[in-house]
């Protein structure tokens, strides 16, 4: 029987301080420095959850919001929304948190990671148990969007 994990068990969070290498030529957070930090957070929380080796298949929805800068402190949360045989996807979202506690959303973006073994072959993962109603949406908005994936594929991308 396969094994089952709840959404919160793989859940991550991780803070960074706005520093001078991460600023881009415009005074901002640099694009390229956000995306490193969303596949490490994606590769966590997989990894979390499958308990074996992870890679990045894809990335979707990569949505920047609003800027990041200098002294911002920002907050990467990552958690599991839909879980295939092998595969899984992973939504970061990413917010400048204010001295108060508040988060504003500068950015959200879905991978699909792929677990697999020391070979490089694909092996099959936790299966995911959905509660409530917030997880069952995640889950009914990821199969969305595992479709859409599938339809880029047959067409060539």
């Amino acid at each position: 029987m396969r094994k089952m994990k709840h959404m919160e068990d793989s859940r991550t969070e991780n803070t960074y301080l706005i520093m001078n290498k991460h600023i881009n030529g415009y005074g901002r957070l640099f694009g390229g420095v956000l995306m490193q930090w969303i596949d490490e957070m994606a590769g966590i929380v997989a990894y979390r959850h499958a308990g074996t080796i992870v890679t990045t298949a894809c990335v979707d929805n990569l949505n920047f919001k609003a800027g990041a800068y200098l002294g911002d402190t920002v907050v990467l949360i990552g958690k599991l929304t839909y879980v295939g045989r092998t595969s899984m996807e992973v939504r970061i979202d990413t917010y400048v948190e204010s001295p108060d506690g508040t988060r504003r959303v500068i950015n959200r973006a879905y991978e699909v990671m792929v677990a697999l073994d020391e070979n490089d072959n694909k092996v099959e993962v936790p299966g995911l148990i959905v509660e409530t109603e917030s997880e069952k949406a995640e889950w009914l908005g990821a199969q969305k969007r595992n479709e859409l994936r599938k339809e880029r594929r047959r067409e060539g991308y």
